[in-house]
């Protein structure tokens, strides 16, 4: 298969070759390198070389060859934002799509179709990135893999010259299997061409600063017999919320005769609570029986278990082994009231966009750390991933400090369908076009796979601000169908009512008044009451919050909310006259179209200072905890 550049202007084509979703587990060689690193794992993340092409026209056609000259190229760090190395131009955009005002362009399969929108457009600029790696000696007789984490955001992937695949989706992990056209004896040449637009940029409108590149974590994965593919784990609590079961879904590669796993189970304090031996098959269900005794996981007590899991041959030689912690804990709705181990759940949440004001969202494990001990100091005990999957270490960490969250799916159409006229869905997507089903399907299909074991997420979302209509229904069939084990959420019917009782569990507004929130719930209600967006803390605003906390006391259905939002956007530049490090915003770079200043909604500033409202948020979320 070659590369085709006419993929960008196809929805129904968003992967190539690109292996399919799994859980977030790693894997290791030995119990030993869990502390140590992973034999098996290899970082690229580093220096890479590069080429910033304005477009089709200028790019480097057969740069992917190994005999390429790279004279032209200069270097990049990965990962980081194309912007933020100084290619490109910044912008910052709400609503509209970038290219308002500058390009006429309208989703494929609608009633304004094009033939042509980006792959052939002279403002869809190209990242050409190359790097030279070689392998360890000891993974010469095992499978190789690569994974992306995240690219923005479409992308052609070859290695020693040969086409690999092609993605797109820029917020979930993308891997591709190169063992076929690896040189274990050698140099390998990875080339990637990252264009900054496809069909997906209709799928990402979301409220934030516009990059492209490789900004997140790019790393080699190897595996040989035995492997762990795929772990689900499914702890249940029964009635009593003193006991509970457990039982998990394994999927297994290169499986030797007579392999078996063992499997141990450990509490909380690291002492052995079962375990069990059983032989290996592609699909293997491992059942732990029932546990008197449990203990939960909730906000101020997150007790997280532990199972390991090491895969054996018939003589009882380690191939790999594997280790995940898991929560007992429930989420239901019963009464159109949603509980958490059988007790009223009250939302003292924030919406979080990922963000540094120099690494814009290429952040790492201490910028989270960082993030998460704000947050708690606050005292929020919920958090929206707004409006994309964050990074891997992000479930981890808030498994580990009991914050619940609401796994947000890659998806955002603003601009389609909430114009400058007001609400007009005319060429909306996905809508009720079934072209664009596939790709939201497999972006609900991503977020679920790789992040289906961790319990802080007690809700699954659609995404945001994308006009509800079948396609979104399908979504949130999709979710109800795999995992009934959580709640869904969906605001976007706000605007269409005809879905209301098929895209979410729960009634969920954005920025409504107190009075239309009593309103809702002393006429109408038929889910229990959310704000997944409230306060909107822009300036020197989030006065008045007394009163949305005051109707937790009133009404059971009501049950809190999400404040927009935790942190600036906002990117430090040296001030042209006083030389000093100032933090500009939307607008500030030429960008155009532009929201300005409205890229500054925080709780806390783009470097984490607390802004004034956080004293009322720490102070009314105090008062009225429950989890």
């Amino acid at each position: 298969m070659e590369a085709n550049l006419q993929w960008l202007d196809d929805p129904q084509v968003f992967r190539v070759n690109q292996l399919p979703a799994h859980s977030d587990h790693s894997w290791y060689a030995t119990k030993q390198e869990v502390t140590e690193g992973s034999s098996l794992s290899q970082s690229l993340n580093g220096l890479w070389d590069f080429y910033y092409a304005q477009n089709y026209r200028t790019y480097p056609t057969g740069f992917e060859q190994p005999d390429f000259a790279l004279t032209d190229f200069t270097q990049i760090t990965v990962p980081q934002h194309i912007e933020m190395a100084g290619f490109n131009k910044l912008h910052y955009i709400n609503t509209m799509y970038p290219w308002e005002g500058h390009e006429f362009r309208r989703p494929p399969f609608t009633s304004q179709n094009q033939v042509t929108l980006f792959a052939q457009a002279l403002d869809n600029h190209i990242g050409c990135y190359r790097k030279e790696f070689t392998l360890k000696q000891s993974w010469r007789t095992k499978n190789v893999l690569i994974r992306f984490e995240g690219v923005e955001q479409a992308f052609y992937l070859w290695l020693n010259g040969h086409f690999i695949g092609y993605a797109e989706d820029s917020f979930t992990p993308s891997e591709f299997d190169l063992t076929s056209y690896l040189n274990y004896d050698g140099a390998n040449h990875l080339a990637v061409a990252v264009y900054q637009r496809s069909t997906a940029a209709y799928l990402e409108d979301q409220d934030f600063f516009r990059f492209f590149g490789i900004f997140r974590n790019v790393s080699l994965l190897a595996f040989g017999q035995n492997h762990l593919a795929d772990l689900w784990l499914k702890p249940t609590v029964n009635s009593d919320y003193r006991s509970g079961r457990l039982s998990a879904q394994l999927k297994f590669d290169n499986i030797t005769p007579n392999a078996v796993v063992k499997a141990s189970v450990l509490t909380p304090a690291g002492q052995l609570l079962t375990q069990l031996t059983q032989g290996l098959a592609k699909e293997t269900t491992l059942d732990f029986g029932e546990f008197s005794d449990i203990l939960l996981w909730d906000h101020y007590q997150p007790n997280l278990y532990k199972l390991q899991l090491e895969m054996l041959t018939a003589d009882q030689t380690l191939c790999e082994y594997s280790e995940y912690d898991f929560g007992f804990r429930e989420i239901c709705l019963k009464d159109k009231v949603m509980y958490l181990n059988g007790k009223r759940l009250i939302i003292n949440g924030v919406n979080r966009h990922e963000w540094h004001p120099t690494k814009g969202r290429a952040i790492d494990l201490a910028d989270m750390q960082a993030d998460l001990e704000t947050i708690k100091q606050a005292n929020i005990n919920g958090v929206r991933t707004s409006h994309y999957p964050n990074q891997i270490p992000w479930y981890f960490l808030c498994d580990q400090a009991g914050i619940h969250l609401m796994a947000e799916t890659n998806l955002e159409t603003h601009g389609t369908w909430q114009k400058p006229v007001g609400i007009e869905p005319s060429y909306n997507v996905p809508g009720n076009i079934s072209q664009w089903f596939g790709a939201v399907l497999d972006r609900a299909k991503t977020n679920f796979e790789t992040f289906k074991n961790h319990p802080s997420i007690l809700f699954w979302s659609l995404g945001n601000e994308s006009y509800a209509q079948e396609g979104l229904r399908l979504m949130n069939e999709y979710f109800k169908q795999v995992d009934p084990s959580r709640l869904v959420h969906y605001e976007g019917n706000f605007n269409n009512p005809e879905f209301e009782d098929c895209i979410s569990d729960i009634k969920s507004c954005m920025y409504a008044h107190p009075a239309a929130i009593e309103e809702y719930l002393t006429t109408k209600a038929k889910k229990p009451f959310i704000l997944c967006e409230y306060m909107h803390d822009m300036g020197n605003s989030l006065g008045g919050m007394n009163d949305y906390m005051q109707l937790l006391d009133k009404y059971e259905m009501y049950q809190g909310g999400y404040i927009w939002d935790f942190k600036d956007q906002a990117i430090f530049v040296k001030d042209e006259i006083t030389g000093q490090d100032v933090l500009r915003y939307g607008g500030d770079f030429d960008d155009r179209p532009s929201d300005y200043e409205f890229s500054g909604n925080g709780i806390v500033f783009a470097d984490g200072q607390a802004k004034p409202a956080m004293q009322e948020v720490k102070y009314y979320y105090g008062k009225y905890r429950n989890y």
